[in-house]
């Protein structure tokens, strides 16, 4: 080791690299530099020398912490981080909810007997109701539950009844067998409780469970219930009540709809609200608003009546200081609970393991929950009808996974920033619509159009969207939709359309038309099964589910399909008939499918309309001609 002193000159500029950030470069760096810039002060690099141990000291720190930094910077990148933490967290400010568990679906079964009266028609007054979150069990014991109500005194197009005679005695029906179809998830309804003490603001608590799938309902000590939404700042959730009201949308004869939208969807206003997010998959935590309810809120939050005017009829507060961290206490992210007991029911359950076969949901968990409509029936057939209710699942269960792994945390993320929940086009108008929960109303075909600026109202923007909609009736016809129906899916596109967006849901228009078709069969073919097959064919074509709004008809696509058809030589004539009448046997809107027909093509009305076949047994005919 040597050392010598030198009078370096201050003033010397040191070429300095930057580039080196593990351990042998920094290492080697400090060594090159050592030797440029003092080469008479220190010239022992040897592995034991003491300046050594300090740049090599020196080299790990400088090691470690260029990790921790690139480590901390690529954690902020959803498609680079791995830490799971770090992953949910930015899902969430990308608004995608991460799945630690998705629940299993399945249709159930639900049975129970009626007696048969004297007369031999099933006897209602022995009919059963089930609530809603009533707990079933497969055979291998996973939970499922049925999430909406089940009654047997009742039925309707959206929730039929299916009645089938069970047993009977001499020639006589004994018992009847009542059947409803339910859809059922796989999971389990847990409860816990936490204590709210003094207020505070944003109280957070924390469910620690395997296989959470999310909170299904929070209520406090004092009967106050709490909502969830996406956001704190969200004050509006959308409500579900039932279709008994007579006065709603402003239609006094709306209550008559209710077997077809049993179900009106409203915007609620809701003070108490929570968000929730996964911290990990065992972790759900549960933050409220910071919302004092005692508190009111003009007395902390500045307005225009209370501040800054001076004039003689209002308060002069101009020489009032006001902090801006008051305006956290203010109710606009909801009342924080205060003094009570929360309680707090959750779903767990789902995975991989709860798509269970067909045939094995076979028991009702809570029995307590299946109660007779009627409960002076006679004790001894009461039991017998009570023990009959029973429930089974025809198809296996399916959708039940073990939640996001982390490529799919960051897709599904990505996706979903992406989409942001808004509808923006006119696809996403008609997907939205499409989407809308059966039980507000049946919306079975949906066409969007952009107004024109001539066909506009005084006061409308050139941003107003035309959403013309129908429905399906029992034998799956073409219907328009019912006030209610139109009123919920107003509602419903209200949480995703953007806010200079103006809709309009308007009945769409139905063209009812017939099939006849001419053809020539192949010798040594029976005429009769070909034609059979051609009109099958046809009737297949012509399915509504296939169809949509201003869907053309390509005759030249219906010869081909039928000349393809074993046994047909040749398709001689295709002729589509407009059918109308005003009975209500079909549409009242009659159509010149002549004046519409171009190059062997039907075009529907520049008006949103939909070709329908409404009785394909007797509008689509055919007949077998000779040469």
């Amino acid at each position: 080791m040597a050392y010598s002193s030198t009078n370096n000159n201050p003033q010397v500029n040191r070429n300095i690299k930057y580039v080196n950030r593990d351990f042998n470069d920094l290492r080697s760096s400090l060594i090159n530099f050592s030797k440029t810039y003092f080469p008479n002060t220190y010239s022992d690099f040897t592995e034991d020398s003491p300046g050594m141990l300090f740049m090599e000291m020196a080299s790990y720190v400088g090691d470690v912490l260029s990790f921790y930094q690139d480590n901390q910077i690529q954690e902020n990148f959803i498609q680079y981080a791995r830490q799971t933490n770090n992953l949910y967290s930015l899902a969430y400010m990308l608004g995608y909810t991460p799945k630690v568990t998705s629940a299993a679906n399945v249709q159930v079964e639900i049975f129970q007997q009626l007696p048969a009266k004297s007369d031999g028609t099933p006897d209602y007054g022995y009919t059963t109701n089930i609530s809603a979150n009533t707990s079933l069990q497969s055979v291998g014991g996973t939970d499922f539950i049925i999430q909406d109500p089940v009654d047997f005194s009742y039925s309707s197009s959206f929730d039929p009844t299916e009645v089938s005679v069970y047993q009977v005695i001499g020639n006589a029906p004994q018992y009847f067998l009542l059947k409803k179809t339910r859809n059922a998830i796989s999971a389990k309804i847990n409860t816990t409780t936490f204590g709210a003490g003094a207020f505070e603001k944003y109280p957070t608590f924390t469910i620690e469970d395997n296989n959470i799938i999310g909170i299904l309902d929070i209520k406090d000590s004092d009967g106050n219930e709490y909502s969830e939404v996406p956001y704190l700042g969200q004050e509006m959730v959308l409500d579900k009540t039932k279709n008994d009201n007579n006065e709603v949308f402003g239609d006094s004869n709306s209550y008559t709809d209710y077997a077809s939208t049993p179900y009106l969807l409203k915007l609620k206003k809701v003070a108490r609200r929570f968000v929730s997010r996964f911290l990990s998959k065992n972790q759900l935590q549960i933050q409220f608003g910071s919302g004092n309810a005692n508190t009111v809120d003009e007395q902390i939050t500045p307005n225009s009546y209370n501040v800054g005017i001076g004039l003689p009829s209002t308060q002069n507060k101009l020489k009032t200081a006001f902090s801006p961290s008051n305006f956290l206490f203010t109710n606009t992210y909801g009342i924080a609970p205060v003094s009570t007991t929360l309680t707090v029911r959750y779903y767990t359950g789902g995975g991989v393991s709860s798509n269970v076969p067909s045939n094995t949901i076979n028991k009702i968990s809570t029995p307590s929950n299946v109660k007779f409509n009627n409960v002076g029936n006679p004790a001894p057939l009461s039991q017998y009808i009570f023990d009959s209710v029973a429930v089974n699942n025809p198809k296996g269960a399916s959708g039940g996974s073990d939640g996001d792994n982390e490529d799919e945390l960051r897709n599904n993320s990505l996706s979903a920033f992406s989409g942001q929940l808004r509808a923006v086009t006119n696809d996403d108008y008609l997907v939205r619509s499409l989407s809308m929960p059966s039980e507000f109303g049946s919306v079975a075909k949906v066409g969007v159009e952009t107004q024109k600026l001539e066909n506009l109202l005084p006061g409308e923007t050139p941003s107003v969207l035309d959403l013309y909609v129908l429905g399906f009736n029992n034998e799956k016809q073409l219907i328009n939709t019912t006030t209610s129906t139109k009123g919920n899916l107003t509602t419903y596109l209200s949480q995703f359309r953007n806010i200079n967006d103006s809709l309009r849901i308007i009945d769409g228009y139905v063209i009812n038309i017939g099939v006849d078709v001419d053809i020539i069969t192949l010798p040594n073919y029976n005429s009769n099964l070909v034609l059979q097959s051609c009109i099958a064919e046809l009737q297949t074509y012509f399915d509504i589910d296939r169809w949509q709004f201003k869907q053309p008809i390509y005759l030249r696509d219906i010869f081909v399909m039928l000349d393809k058809i074993e046994g047909v030589q040749t398709v001689n004539n295709v002729k589509i008939i407009n059918k109308t009448t005003d009975d209500g046997n079909y549409s009242v809107y009659g159509y010149d499918i002549a004046a519409a027909t171009q190059n062997n093509v039907i075009y529907p009305s520049v008006d949103a309309s939909i070709f329908e076949v409404k009785y394909p047994n007797v509008d689509i005919k055919g007949r077998v001609v000779n040469f």
